[in-house]
């Protein structure tokens, strides 16, 4: 495997090793869908030792292209003393727990995901028992039946997921001699996200919640919280309110201001917010109403258009909305029969 200077001229998913500063490589790991093709790895080398900020999915094929990938820098899978996980979600935690396992090297993930990696390691229970709740409440029953159609019953798979060797807070870090990461908490896509800042190198990595093409899911996680997109609205503030960096994100291509991505994100939910809104005030009443009259994706997909797990995103999105848009006083909400329904003030 070749390795590269990350200078934009490659599709950001193209296997490989990118130099992103000195010390400092993305690695896109392959994922096993049609959505998100690729997830970034991030190798920091000093010394004899590596640090993974990320790790992947727990897959053949990515493991095999991580290997490559290290050996081009001069490395491998003996030298990782630890990986970073900036959150529970498995296309960035199950490959670290599956490789610790045969080379070693300790897990740090974020204190705030310790109540979903319980849900997600119990083998008796069932993957999105929390979000078919959530559906129901949004009076999504289409979207249930078809989920069970599709995909059965989904049971978790305890053979990759296992705690980590330490529940990460937020403050400084010295992760290697000579470079220090600053631990930020931003909930919001989890409860327990944490993007990593090097400020002497003028980095962020910022995992899934600052995106450089896409805006990520909101509280999709097994253990729910009362109003993620509050909490996510929250953190890119916070995230705002720092020095700006080179961002570099979990997808997509490494770009130049974290701070312009922020703005954009926060512009676009203050308008989901306005048009979520008027779909209650022009009659719709619950989360399902709302999103079948809105349109999905930079290609203004139908949520009819879309397969049935994005339509489950984008009617848990279209709550996360609604829900906060009466905690801000702008709309009310009642339940009956299982289902809550809105209406204007």
């Amino acid at each position: 495997m070749d390795a590269f200077n990350d200078d934009g001229s490659r599709d950001w998913t193209e296997p490989g090793v990118y130099e992103v500063a000195p010390g400092v490589h993305r690695i896109p790991l392959p994922l096993p869908n049609d959505g998100l093709r690729a997830v970034n790895v991030y190798a920091l080398t000093g010394g004899e030792d590596v640090v993974l900020i990320d790790a992947g999915w727990s897959l053949d094929e990515a493991k095999d292209q991580l290997a490559e990938a290290l050996r081009a820098i001069g490395t491998g899978f003996e030298d990782i003393r630890e990986y970073l996980i900036t959150h529970v979600h498995r296309d960035h935690y199950t490959q670290a727990v599956t490789l610790r396992r045969e080379y070693g090297g300790r897990i740090g993930l974020g204190e705030g995901e310790q109540a979903s990696l319980k849900l997600s390691s119990d083998p008796d229970g069932e993957r999105m028992n929390a979000q078919g709740r959530l559906l129901a409440l949004a009076g999504a029953q289409p979207v249930i039946d078809e989920l069970v159609r599709v995909f059965g019953k989904l049971r978790p798979d305890p053979s990759i997921w296992e705690e980590p060797d330490e529940w990460l807070k937020p403050g400084k870090r010295t992760v290697l001699p000579g470079r220090d990461l600053d631990l930020v908490h931003t909930p919001g896509h989890t409860a327990g996200h944490l993007v990593f800042e090097d400020g002497t190198a003028g980095l962020l990595f910022t995992g899934d919640h600052v995106l450089p093409r896409i805006t990520p899911s909101i509280g999709f996680e097994p253990a729910t919280v009362e109003l993620p997109l509050r909490d996510y609205l929250d953190s890119l503030r916070v995230v705002r309110e720092r020095p700006d960096r080179r961002m570099l994100p979990a997808h997509g291509p490494v770009t130049a201001s974290v701070h312009a991505r922020v703005d954009e994100l926060l512009a676009h939910h203050a308008e989901r917010l306005d048009v979520m809104g008027g779909k209650i005030a022009d009659g719709a009443t619950t989360a399902y109403d709302a999103a079948q009259r809105l349109t999905w994706t930079r290609r203004r997909k139908e949520l009819s258009e879309m397969d049935v797990f994005n339509r489950m995103l984008a009617v848990l999105e279209t709550a996360a909305h609604l829900d906060l848009l009466v905690a801000q006083g702008k709309l009310t909400a009642a339940q009956t029969g299982g289902v809550r329904h809105y209406s204007v003030l």
